[in-house]
């Protein structure tokens, strides 16, 4: 006698980034590092409201302004302020389009997977009969 074991919800996923000649340039991941830097106002800040290291965000954001040709945070060394880097307005606007981008692109694979999760679904049914 087979098992009736409840088969998990299937959903449609999709992952965006950018590339330069077939290498990650621009993603979710250096997208919310830049985000983290401007509400912390310091790459130290980032890196605690990321969970990652110092040098970790800070070799992420170096890599990524060698890839895109732009500076994307800009630092200002000592002094007494708390907010000692901030967003260019290059980051500001490139971290906003493609937040924007994500986000339709995430909106047309639930409008347009409707049909293929059906038939699996209905897949699924037929062969629990």
């Amino acid at each position: 006698m087979r098992s009736r074991r409840q088969l998990p919800e299937i959903s449609a996923r999709v992952k965006v980034w950018l590339e330069a000649q077939g290498d990650y340039v621009f993603g979710l991941g250096i997208g919310n590092i830049l985000k983290a830097v401007a509400q912390e106002g310091s790459i130290k800040g980032a890196a605690a409201a990321v969970g990652k290291s110092y040098r970790h965000i800070w070799t992420r954001i170096k890599e990524t302004e060698r890839a895109l040709g732009c500076a994307l945070v800009a630092t200002t060394v000592g002094g007494n302020e708390l907010r000692r880097s901030e967003l260019t307005p290059q980051a500001e606007r490139l971290v906003q389009q493609f937040d924007d981008l994500h986000r339709r692109v995430c909106q047309l694979i639930d409008s347009e997977s409707g049909a293929i999760l059906d038939a699996i679904s209905d897949s699924r049914t037929d062969t629990r009969a």
